[in-house]
């Protein structure tokens, strides 16, 4: 789709993969964008014809600010982004999803799940479940589970719904980009591996959530979050530096231009250094890994209405810019 017409972004520069619109090998090539709308080719800048986003981060060791030179200098071939394709920013090799991570989304959805047959008011059940929510906060751990980065597409691209997805639903979040490697690393150091940020539309078919045929299971995170396209990304990546707080940024989804989700970053249970911290006392987190921070209150099933052929779903955080996608039918497209 086109891009949202409205300002790229409000820092001095950002990172992205671009190709040429018209171009029949796409021939993406790692660029630095700013805000005017023009995209510098950091392969020859940097004197590396193979050189991706991910690379990158390795080269300069996940410090962005390196780069600020070449958004200042403004010298060099520089393109007008709206002649080029916009690509998900960086192609990750591992993708870390948080789940029930806004106060307010997982009271909303212990309510939407209540038993027919449960006694407590929407009062008193709401009570319960947020004071288990400052627990969480206080004593618990983060809930995080492994994505495909076989599911990320483009900031702009087309969302294919598949048939067999009967609740498809929007989930905007924060993502976090991991400049250098971490393993083990206090809270105290996390945001220290953390090159930037960017956008993502983790997609959820809440059919597909729950696994009937197993319950003690639990959830099936692979089917209902994995299908091709399940994660618009982007569409660039903004330096960390260039985030004062990302524990306060509004994180908004439009569908077809009705607000459905307008949440502050602040609602999160587990901030951005606890994550990054909690993901790797488990996992090694490399250059280029993303970490998903979950998603504020404000999906379709909170308010009764999935996703559908047709929809144009239109996404932004405070700074990091906006993405629009247009849902397809599977057997539409």
């Amino acid at each position: 789709m086109k891009p949202p017409d409205m300002p790229i972004f409000s820092a001095p520069f950002g990172l992205g993969t671009f190709s040429q619109a018209d171009a029949a090998d796409p021939g993406a090539f790692p660029g630095l964008v700013t805000p005017d709308g023009h995209v510098l080719d950091l392969r020859a800048a940097l004197g590396d014809p193979a050189m991706t986003v991910r690379t990158m981060l390795e080269r300069c060791g996940g410090r962005l600010s390196s780069l600020r030179r070449y958004a200042e200098a403004r010298d060099g071939a520089r393109r007008p982004l709206d002649e080029l394709r916009v690509h998900a920013p960086v192609e990750p090799r591992q993708l870390f999803q948080s789940g029930a991570n806004y106060r307010q989304h997982v009271i909303d959805l212990e309510l939407a799940h209540r038993g027919p047959d449960d006694p407590r008011s929407e009062a008193e059940a709401r009570a319960e479940i947020a004071a288990v929510m400052d627990r969480r906060a206080a004593e618990d751990l983060p809930y995080v589970f492994t994505g495909l980065p076989s599911a990320i597409t483009g900031p702009y691209d087309d969302v294919v719904l598949p048939a067999w997805a009967g609740k498809p639903d929007w989930e905007l979040e924060l993502a976090v980009l991991i400049g250098r490697p971490a393993y083990r690393v206090p809270q105290a150091q996390a945001l220290d591996h953390v090159a930037g940020y960017t956008i993502a539309n983790d997609l959820t078919d809440r059919s597909t959530v729950f696994r009937r045929d197993m319950p003690a299971i639990g959830t099936d995170w692979l089917r209902c979050k994995n299908a091709p396209g399940f994660t618009p990304l982007g569409p660039f990546i903004v330096p960390a530096e260039f985030v004062a707080n990302p524990s306060d940024l509004q994180v908004t989804l439009k569908l077809n231009g009705e607000v459905m989700q307008d949440e502050s970053t602040k609602d999160m249970i587990f901030g951005v250094a606890r994550l990054v911290s909690y993901i790797s006392q488990t996992a090694r987190l490399l250059p280029g890994d993303l970490v998903l921070t979950g998603s504020p209150a404000g999906n379709g099933l909170h308010w009764g209405r999935l996703l559908r052929d047709g929809d144009v779903m239109e996404g932004t955080i405070t700074g990091l810019g906006a993405q629009r996608t247009r849902c397809v039918a599977e057997n539409a497209s």
